[in-house]
This record gives structure tokens, sequence and C-alpha cells, in this order.
């Protein structure tokens, strides 16, 4: 009788801890409410509970953010932190090599999520944020992991609507599935003014020892670069961090 309630307890718990990303550092209650799509008392309880136990820390405008507490948890995460300090290095070098902003994402449910990066004041402007999620049919790395995920992703993906970011992003099921069979042959994605107008991207996949699809690495530049000619900078770093992943 009490394994149904406490179950959704923690469900309710982990539905507002999962409304803060890097696009949403700090929210209001109103905010927190609507989002999890809960009533305004009972989110106004989940909040003074978290807060309390130090999850979460309110500030003095009213609004909250994630406290001392969770970010200690998340960064025990030993998958991540150490797919992080492996890739860092040659993350390193192909920023060095390019003066261009340098991503690494991972898959996490229906978005990419950036676990890493390092931004140029010389290259484009980008509001990635490690922690921020990047949205899988309009980038590099997106398009790299959509297409190591298999074609459930995308049906499901293709079923809520692929949402138009600009007048070059790829909408059509069907076209944005030849797309992806293309980046499964060359090992390579290209995101050209898809997500942003003014910005390109080039990512290869970071793979295991068997094969799989661990991460997405990539350059984040100007629409006037040359991409094409960045695709072997990012294959080479991302083949030296694929050799590295044994080790995770």
């Amino acid at each position: 009788m009490t394994d149904g309630p406490r179950r959704s307890v923690v469900r309710r718990l982990l539905s507002v801890l999962d409304t803060f990303d890097a696009t949403t550092p700090t929210q209001s209650l109103t905010e927190i409410a609507a989002r999890t799509e809960l009533p305004l008392p009972t989110a106004h309880r989940l909040l003074a509970e978290l807060t309390a136990g130090g999850w979460l820390e309110r500030l003095p405008d009213g609004r909250y953010r994630v406290g001392l507490r969770l970010w200690k948890l998340g960064t025990l995460a030993p998958s991540y932190r150490n797919l992080r300090e492996l890739a860092l290095p040659y993350m390193q070098d192909l920023y060095h090599a390019t003066h261009e902003n340098i991503q690494l994402a991972v898959l996490d449910g229906r978005t990419a999520l950036c676990v890493e990066n390092i931004n140029s004041v010389r290259s484009v402007p980008t509001r990635t944020r490690i922690g921020g999620r990047l949205p899988l049919h309009a980038t590099g790395v997106g398009k790299v992991l959509l297409a190591a995920a298999g074609t459930e992703l995308l049906a499901s993906l293709a079923e809520k609507g692929l949402r138009r970011f600009t007048r070059y992003t790829i909408i059509e099921p069907g076209r944005l599935s030849r797309t992806l069979a293309t980046v499964r042959d060359e090992q390579v994605a290209f995101s050209r003014e898809e997500m942003t107008l003014g910005a390109c991207s080039v990512a290869s996949p970071v793979t295991r020892p068997d094969g799989g699809v661990v991460a997405a690495v990539s350059i984040v530049a100007h629409s006037s670069v040359d991409v094409d000619r960045l695709a072997y900078a990012v294959r080479t770093a991302a083949s030296g961090i694929s050799r590295q992943t044994g080790m995770l």
C-alpha cells in the first residue's frame, strides 16, 4: 500500500530536479510548477524539502538553483567524468589546430548532452555549455549519435515532429534517414546552419573497442568556414579518443 505513493513522491522529486539544465540554471516556483505540471502547493512543498536537504538553493530573489549537494553527487558519475578526462587532451589538440569551438556530447534520452567543450573567442559565438542539450536532428554531434542509435529513436522523434530551427533544418524523416545513412558510412556528420544561422559544425563518432558509439566530438565554426576541410581533423581527434575508451 505504501510502495506506490512512495514511488510517486520520488518521481515528483526527480521531475523537479530534471527541470534544471544549462539553459535553465535558475527557475521560479511558477516556472517549475509549469514544467512539471504539478500544482503550485505541491511544487512548493517539494522545493522546500529539496532546499532543506541541500539539493537545491533558494536565491534572495526567490528563484531556485542546483545546490552544492546535488553538484557533488553529479561529479561522482564515473563514466562521463572518465570520458571527459580521456577526451580533453585530444579536444585541446583539435582546438589548437583549428582555433574553433570544440564539443563533446553523449546521447541522453532524446537529446545530445554536452559533457565537455572548449570555446574560442575567434570563432562563432555559441551558447552551448557543459550540461546543455542539443537537438539530435539539427547538430553535427546529434546526427552522429542519432545515426548510431538506430531507427526506433528516429521514428520516435519524427512521430513527435522535428523542430525547424532555421530554413536549413532537415525536418523530413525520409531525407534525414538518408543523411544518417551517409553519416554511418562516412563516420562524419555535418550541420550547415541547421541549428543557428551563421554557424556550422562537423562531428565524428567516438567508439568503444567493440565498435559501439559512446560519444561524438565536433567543431563548431562560422558558416563561412570550409567544414569539409575540417572533417579530417575531427576524425583524427575522434579516433584518438576512441583508442582510449577501453579504459572506461
